[in-house]
């Protein structure tokens, strides 16, 4: 029986200080060019709470707004406000930089995040008030330590600031004074992913109505990696974030592949409930603090707001065949092997084709293609161009190659199939998994029949492989076919087996007699 798609959970944080303080290009930046002009005038191009809101791809992300509506707006879209100006969404929210870093604190069960007691008080309120934030979580804040002591650890034992508004209110300590792998850094950015990561398993949780007992198993496919000097990557995010939302029946692991991680944890998740071995799993990923200004010279050179100041995190949630939910279809799966090389041509072939042609459909037959959904706002003036769209153009040049599309068509099949970027760059975050809402709600109306997930990684990035990484699985309405009526047929399976070997018996019983 098909695993199906019970819900989803979308989120960001927005984290204006996190970006001047640890996106990796200006902590760069402030090694090799500390006087230089951009970090001069990146505070001028930090965007408010207000203006984050207001931004069409942020209101798409959570679900108050639409792709196909996103592609009616004129080009470039960070100068035009969204007439819904919301927080909370459809599949999920955007939460403000000053309640995360109560999150982070309420996330930690090490005692390595420190928040000023003036902080925590003017900012509690205002973090129990979150749809997300139960009882259990609140008791978790705790009363906040004097400024002094915060001062200490960063300026003598090597902690990692955490300002709001250019001030310190924070700080996360290292967990160890000599091993890199526990260091200030690496705890900030593992602690950042692992409470976006709670956000959005609780925002999941909470769109689909399912009790936190019911799920069994948890696999995190951020990009983050924790450990100590001897597993640097041992994990377990997965685990770590399970309970803190408070999944007691739930165990799990961390599934890493750079972008197309989030695309091999699904297929994983999906092949563990179909196989029966657990009848519930989330699929999880939190947000990455060194991806936070990733592009922004480019945005501060073209005048615009440093756009990338959006930790993004989601959940997926699969469960047993219901007879309603889309089904994730594992009987064709995109598989960029080995052997396949990082020729776009063989790229698609693997990741769009093969998997198409083993069940004997077109690329026409598929309704809507989700690949890197990267936000154009974003992309674009990096000099990266549309990235979803270009995606689409090879997908239907190579369907007018093998004579499913007529030439004149690809414009016409490019709209009608592909859905318009509106994830931010977050690695893993924009693979494929953004428009999983959506499309998964096109399908409960009929409105869709299929829809394919398209992940693509960048392996050698990690300096092991020059090899590049990509897998894809098709997404369908439901057949109808539930697990009970499976259980009912095993059930007549079983009957039968039963007449067949008492009538054997009987059968023997008479030879014997005779």
């Amino acid at each position: 029986m098909k695993s199906v798609i019970k819900g989803t959970g979308y989120v960001l944080v927005h984290t204006p200080d996190m970006v001047i303080e640890n996106g990796a290009t200006q902590t760069t930046e402030r090694v090799v060019n500390p006087e230089g002009e951009y970090l001069k005038a990146l505070p001028n191009h930090i965007r408010t709470w207000e203006q984050v809101l207001e931004y069409w791809p942020n209101q798409v992300y959570i679900g108050n707004k639409t792709p196909d509506e996103l592609k009616e707006v004129p080009f470039p879209w960070y100068d035009k406000p969204c007439d819904v100006k919301d927080r909370y969404g459809k599949f999920g929210q955007m939460m403000p930089q000053a309640e995360f870093y109560l999150l982070m604190q309420v996330s930690d069960v090490f005692d390595l995040v420190d928040l000023e007691a003036g902080f925590v008080a003017a900012n509690k309120e205002a973090f129990f008030a979150n749809k997300m934030i139960s009882e259990d979580l609140a008791a978790r804040v705790k009363d906040g330590v004097d400024i002094d002591s915060i001062k200490h650890h960063i300026d003598e034992e090597a902690a990692e600031p955490l300002f709001m508004n250019g001030e310190v209110v924070g700080c996360v300590k290292r967990a160890h004074e000599i091993d890199v792998n526990l260091s200030a850094h690496t705890m900030l950015e593992n602690i950042v992913s692992k409470a976006s990561s709670v956000l959005a398993l609780l925002t999941a949780i909470d769109s689909t109505g399912i009790a936190k007992g019911d799920i069994q198993y948890v696999i995190d496919c951020s990009e983050e990696a924790c450990g100590d000097v001897l597993q640097r990557g041992g994990g377990n995010f997965a685990k770590a974030a399970a309970e803190i939302a408070g999944l007691e029946n739930a165990t799990g692991s961390d599934t890493r592949g750079f972008c197309a991680g989030p695309s091999h944890a699904l297929i994983e998740a999906a092949s563990l409930v179909q196989s029966g071995a657990y009848d519930c799993v989330a699929v999880t990923a939190g947000g990455c603090t060194a991806k936070l200004g990733m592009n922004g010279k480019s945005h501060v050179e073209k005048g615009m707001p440093v756009l990338e100041d959006m930790l993004g995190g989601f959940c997926i949630i699969l469960g047993a065949n219901d007879g309603v939910n889309p089904e994730i279809n594992l009987e064709a799966i995109g598989r960029h092997t080995v052997g396949t090389g990082s020729a776009p041509q063989a790229v698609i072939q693997s990741l769009a084709y093969n998997p198409l042609e083993k069940l004997g459909l077109k690329a026409t037959d598929i309704d809507r293609f989700s690949p890197e959904m990267q936000n154009p706002d974003i992309t674009k003036p990096a000099g990266a161009g549309d990235v979803p769209e270009a995606n689409y153009k090879m997908i239907a040049a190579l369907g007018v190659k093998k004579g499913e599309i007529e030439k004149k068509e690809m414009p016409n099949f490019i709209k009608e199939h592909g859905i318009t970027g509106f994830a931010p760059t977050q690695g893993h975050i924009p693979s494929g998994v953004p428009s999983i809402g959506f499309l998964r709600d096109l399908m409960l109306a009929g409105d869709i029949q299929r829809a394919m997930i398209i992940g693509k990684g960048s392996l050698f990035l990690g300096r092991l492989t020059n090899l590049f990484d990509g897998t894809s699985f098709i997404i369908q309405a439901n057949s109808g076919e539930t697990q009970t009526a499976a259980a009912d047929e095993g059930e007549v399976r079983g009957m039968v087996a039963k007449f067949m070997r008492e009538f054997a018996e009987s059968m023997l019983e008479a030879a014997d007699a005779e």
